[in-house]
């Protein structure tokens, strides 16, 4: 490769070793067992140190080396000074080492919008179901999710001594995925992934309407996309807003870049411009494969509840 990367390349290998980073500020934190949760919004929203550190880390350390980049974070922490232990400098030197899509090879930092979760599964992380807990950056241009990291900072966390534990997966828009094994759900099993913690009606009805096989419910939207990736289930149904573009974006990215796809509940896309608003207000359908059959079983009902943006 001729020249130095891309900067959207840099950024990807920038956000792949700071994911790994904020991966083991949650692990080293649950270990000491301070967690330190605070409540938001209710006992099924809620913020750990881990949560503030992670987002701290992650923050600080990619807009040190992208100073011009738009970074939106979930958590709403006060401006202080960040512990230089937290800031990492690292690049994944594999993401440095591939081509740039010609389409992105020009872009500035300036045009650049990262959202980031440091913690998604923030409950699940509280009450011990690991595996369910992830590091979420994904990358905007245009409005568009164009490349997403998902750290797992527990995977294999089961699996006892000697398991190699945590991993980290990424994918861009023209490149494809990386980092676990593309699967697919056999034969022609519905497999509906919903929440684990935010159900209601309007959820349920809309779960049924899919007419599934099995429902599995799990906590977070990056651990719910990586069920779809990874051949656990078909479809990832979550008829209510709740969910927010930090929760989305980088998970987005990943399943489109193998073929997959991501709307609202009506089948329209998110936007992730800067200055869009944050929650996922029509909910959330994600598929890899099959997505019109999933689009087409909402119930009217549904549709009428949930506005899209």
């Amino acid at each position: 490769m001729s020249g130095s990367p891309a900067v959207v390349m840099r950024l990807v290998a920038s956000a792949y070793s700071v994911a790994e980073k904020a991966g083991a500020i949650v692990s080293k934190i649950l270990h000491s067992g301070e967690l330190g949760i605070v409540e938001k919004t209710g006992t099924n929203d809620l913020q750990t140190l881990a949560d503030r550190l992670a987002q701290q880390s992650i923050c600080a350390s990619l807009s040190r080396r992208f100073p011009k980049l738009t970074i939106i974070g979930e958590e709403e922490l006060p401006a202080e000074e960040v512990q230089e232990e937290l800031i990492e400098t690292g690049q994944a030197e594999e993401i440095l080492q591939k081509s740039c899509p010609a389409e992105y090879s020009d872009l500035k930092e300036e045009e650049l919008v990262v959202w980031v979760d440091p913690l998604d599964g923030t409950k699940e992380y509280t009450e011990g179901l690991l595996d369910n807990v992830t590091v979420l950056i994904g990358i905007a241009y245009g409005g568009k999710a164009i490349a997403g990291v998902i750290n797992q900072p527990f995977y294999n966390y089961q699996l006892g001594a000697g398991a190699v534990l945590g991993r980290t997966m990424w994918g861009m828009l023209g490149l494809g995925a990386f980092g676990f094994q593309l699967q697919e759900v056999l034969g022609d099993r519905r497999i509906v992934t919903t929440t684990r913690s935010h159900s209601n009606k309007l959820v349920t009805d809309c779960v049924d309407a899919m007419e599934p096989h099995e429902v599995v419910r799990v906590g977070g939207a990056g651990n719910k996309i990586i069920q779809l990736v990874e051949g656990k289930a078909s479809a990832y149904v979550f008829a209510s807003p709740g969910c927010k573009k930090w929760d989305t974006c980088a998970p987005e990215a990943i399943l489109h870049a193998v073929g997959g796809k991501l709307t609202d509940i009506h089948g329209n896309p998110y936007r992730y411009d800067a200055n869009v608003k944050h929650m996922n207000s029509a909910g959330v359908l994600a598929t890899l494969r099959n997505h019109d059959y999933y689009v087409s079983r909402v119930p009217q009902s549904v549709l009428q509840a949930l506005k899209t943006d």
